[in-house]
């Protein structure tokens, strides 16, 4: 009988294989996510995450059985209003998106007609559970995170997505700047996703790039902190640890239960996120007798 994955970690790391820094080939990237989904560790695995770019040329076609049930999120990078366009491309090989991932601004922009924008089209994303609104650290964030809320409650399928990392320092929020947007979802009961820059569990420096990276074990422990109810400065401090103990030792008593508020992050290899989990001990890696 194989390992089972904590309830907690379920679904914590989204398959971005086909994005940098792995920048697979579509057809690796769907051969290793089909082992990733039927092995002991399938349940910490989240969907392939594909560009709308590459939905919309029909790379796809001929790669996908459409008998297999095959389950995506889509990335807007051709923009909010080509995502209808390109999820029409995903019926007709059998492929359902689970999520829809947009920015909605670029940093210093108003994020609110962009969320306007991308709302008026929920209704032609068939079959989306739940659409993704990115948001800058920026500019108009509180007001966005209001917007987004006041749609959740007239049954839009919304939520929050943020960037933890990129190829500029400013795109790394600081232990405070990370800290307040989890209270601030938490506050709001929003559910969020993170994505760029947690290439480790723990809180490091990268020597290549020179930025300090912030580490999902230690999101993980911040979010059960917010969740408990802990302030800003309690949340941002788990944010900055580096001593992997203390972030173990506040995930373990919650290993059985859901995950509050952070859906997850995407991650360009599997087995890296995983193999942190084993060293940690949140994941017991290999097989029951």
């Amino acid at each position: 009988m194989s390992t089972q994955v904590p309830a907690l970690l379920h679904g914590l790391v989204d398959d971005a294989a086909v994005f940098p820094p792995g920048s697979a080939a579509l057809h690796d990237a769907l051969a290793a996510h089909r082992q990733h989904r039927a092995a002991w560790y399938a349940d910490l695995v989240g969907p392939l995450l594909i560009p709308a770019s590459d939905v919309a040329a029909g790379e796809l076609s001929g790669l996908v059985d459409p008998g297999e049930g095959l389950v995506v999120g889509v990335i807007g990078d051709t923009g909010i209003g080509n995502l209808p366009f390109a999820l029409s491309f995903l019926a007709p090989d059998g492929v359902t998106a689970r999520q829809v991932e947009v920015a909605v601004a670029k940093r210093g922009e108003d994020p609110l007609p962009g969320i306007a924008e991308l709302l008026r089209l929920t209704d032609e994303l068939p079959g989306v559970e739940t659409v993704y609104a990115e948001l800058p650290l920026t500019f108009g964030l509180m007001g966005a995170l209001d917007a987004l809320v006041a749609a959740r409650a007239d049954g839009a399928p919304i939520a929050a997505k943020f960037r933890t990392g990129g190829l500029a320092a400013e795109l790394f929020p600081t232990p405070t700047e990370l800290a307040t947007v989890i209270c601030a979802c938490r506050d709001r009961g929003l559910p969020f996703k993170l994505t760029a820059g947690l290439h480790q569990a723990i809180r490091h420096l990268d020597p290549e790039t020179g930025f300090t990276h912030h580490g999902y074990a230690n999101v993980l422990a911040a979010t059960l902190a917010a969740a408990d109810g802990d302030g800003v400065r309690s949340v941002a401090e788990l944010l900055t640890v580096v001593d992997p103990r203390p972030l173990v030792q506040r995930t373990t008593a919650r290993l059985d239960g859901p995950r509050p508020l952070w859906v997850g992050f995407g991650s360009c290899s599997i087995l890296e996120p995983l193999t942190d989990l084993i060293r940690l001990g949140l994941v017991n890696g290999g097989y029951d007798a």
